[in-house]
């Protein structure tokens, strides 16, 4: 990002000393990170973020006590409005388990250990970017979410919901159909659906989401079952559950 930057006022919290001092390094060489503190346990992360109303907070998932999950819970439980906007969260951890979790609370990123200057500068920036829309002064927040962070080997990848054409259930899983790419999240597809916004997205399935304008046709056999012909030719089983919500495309 380019030009002056308006301060980010910054708490770190990570019950490893070390582990502090490299992300203080890191911070210290990205433009308009200012440090306001440190915190080595979720309890002191959560009396600091009340006491220094941070913008950011750094934080580790696994600390003693209370961790990092459990920290930016509270947060946004109890957070005084009249302090104005929470502090953004961006998980910094060593552990991949905890993303669906991190993400439910509204997490702006979740970073692997060990973090790259570059990964934690372009986390930031989108703290920058989410701040600028939270005080616009005419901005609407939608209720709907715009992107997933999933696993994928050893970095966590941005998935924009613009960008997927179909989810399909799998066990425990969804996977998100990108064009030629595909990715695996630990979801349930009841909890996926309520989070994307109906008017890009139909349920025609207990187990496949896909997005309106892949929808080519709809029909019906001989025997009444009724079924979507997708852009890319694949014809997908309406269950009867989702047949009205399917017919109704018909009149809108």
């Amino acid at each position: 990002m380019t030009g002056e930057l308006a301060p980010l006022r910054t708490l770190i919290a990570d019950d490893e000393p070390l582990a502090v001092e490299r992300t203080q390094l890191l911070c210290a060489g990205i433009s308009g990170v200012v440090l306001v503190g440190t915190a080595s346990d979720g309890a002191a992360a959560l009396r600091l973020a009340d006491a220094l109303t941070p913008d950011l907070i750094l934080l580790d998932i696994a600390m003693p006590d209370v961790d990092g999950i459990s920290v930016a819970r509270g947060i946004a439980e109890s957070w005084d409005k009249a302090k104005g906007a929470p502090p953004a969260i961006i998980f910094i951890t060593a552990f991949d388990g905890f993303a669906v979790e991190a993400f439910d609370l509204s997490a702006v990123d979740y970073l692997l250990k060990p973090v790259s200057a570059e990964r934690l500068a372009r986390a930031i920036d989108r703290v920058r970017d989410r701040r600028a829309i939270y005080t616009a002064p005419e901005a609407a927040a939608s209720s709907y979410v715009s992107e997933f962070w999933v696993p994928n080997r050893t970095e966590m990848v941005r998935v924009a919901v613009t960008d997927i054409e179909r989810i399909d259930a799998e066990r425990d899983y969804v996977r998100l159909s990108c064009g030629g790419r595909s990715y695996l999240l630990h979801h349930t597809m009841t909890g996926i659906d309520a989070r994307l916004d109906p008017a890009m997205f139909i349920r025609l399935h207990r187990s496949v989401i896909v997005r309106r304008d892949r929808i080519k046709s709809l029909g019906h056999d001989r025997a009444g079952a009724w079924h979507v012909e997708l852009a890319d030719g694949e014809a997908v089983r309406i269950g009867r559950t989702y047949l009205a919500g399917a017919k109704d495309m018909l009149r809108q």
